[in-house]
């Protein structure tokens, strides 16, 4: 499934509802579970039971595992198949399966439990490094995946503006995809990670260059060279691990103004999510909702590319096979 947190564009829903993305438009999932209720089990629901059933949080959708998922999928193409017979799919005048111009689509978790990225492209790591003159790789890089933490709470999606930053000149994008974690874990195993991944989503790491090469000669992880409002960008959808099938053979481009300024492949990654959940999870508890990125695809920003940077009016999208597109325009903040 192709999962979204959505806001229907004419204002008649009081929260953020939870969907699922079809040919024919954005299925929403708790009012198409009252029509299955009302179709199998004959039962009455009000917009708070179908809420209760089919929450509109993703972080508590995941949290109900496959089980709630399979509900999901049922309402789902019960809503589809009564749209295929040209039978009405709305509830008491609720739109069930909406048009997807007729939605705002948010980050398909708006607020992370934890922002983790790491550094998992060989190619990207060894670009960097060319471009302040070191040619070879720390030791440490091929024994424990590179990681920080970002800003959870600096989260937007598909088609909100990316804020460029008053300090910085040099703003970069970055071409990456990434995972939510679906159940809570410690101690993980690289062979048991895979139960635990949810799903995956593209994500654009928006970082300040000029910015981050003073923090990092300190010695410690970036801050305000990542850390700024409307600077994580996650989205447009959280696509199931079932529907993704093999995350290491994914074609992943990024577009400026239409424009294509990188080309590459997930199967290009070093540490994959497995390993990372098992590093991260050592003594340490992983949560429904935590976010971990892959870090980017070599030559995936305009640092590799000879210092091709970003500017306001720009729009960036990066796309990723399987997952979607992800599309910003950059603003003065």
């Amino acid at each position: 499934m192709k999962l979204v947190t959505f806001v229907p564009l004419d204002g008649r829903a009081r929260s953020f509802r939870v969907g699922a993305v079809t040919n024919v438009g954005i299925v929403d999932l708790a009012s198409a579970y009252v029509l299955l209720m009302e179709a199998e089990r004959h039962l009455s629901l009000s917009d708070e039971q179908a809420l209760q059933a089919i929450p509109p949080d993703m972080i508590r959708f995941m949290e109900g595992g496959a089980a709630l998922k399979e509900i999901a999928a049922q309402a789902m193409r019960h809503a589809l198949d009564k749209a295929a017979k040209a039978t009405p799919a709305t509830w008491q005048a609720r739109t069930v399966i909406y048009p997807r111009e007729s939605v705002k689509l948010l980050s398909p978790v708006p607020r992370p439990s934890t922002l983790r990225d790491t550094i998992s492209f060989e190619q990207h790591m060894k670009n960097s490094l060319a471009r302040i003159g070191l040619k070879d790789l720390p030791k440490a890089w091929y024994e424990i995946p590179g990681v920080y933490r970002g800003n959870h709470l600096s989260v937007i999606g598909t088609d909100d503006p990316v804020l460029a930053p008053s300090y910085s000149k040099e703003l970069d994008y970055e071409l990456e995809f990434g995972i939510f974690i679906g159940k809570r874990g410690k101690n993980i195993t690289k062979e048991q990670a895979n139960d635990y991944i949810y799903g995956y989503s593209i994500f654009n790491d928006i970082s300040a260059r000029d910015v981050q090469g003073r923090e990092m000669s300190l010695s410690l992880g970036p801050y305000k060279s990542k850390h700024f409002d409307n600077g994580n960008v996650i989205g447009p959808y959280l696509v199931t691990s079932d529907e993704v099938g093999d995350p290491y053979n994914l074609r992943m481009i990024a577009r400026v103004n239409g424009e294509v300024w990188s080309d590459g492949n997930s199967g290009t990654i070093y540490w994959k999510f497995p390993q990372i959940v098992e590093y991260l999870s050592r003594e340490e508890t992983l949560y429904p909702g935590d976010f971990i990125g892959s870090g980017t695809v070599g030559f995936g920003c305009g640092l590799e590319l000879g210092e091709k940077y970003l500017k306001p009016g720009d729009v960036i999208e990066l796309e990723v096979e399987k997952l979607g597109v992800l599309r910003n325009r950059i603003v003065a903040a």
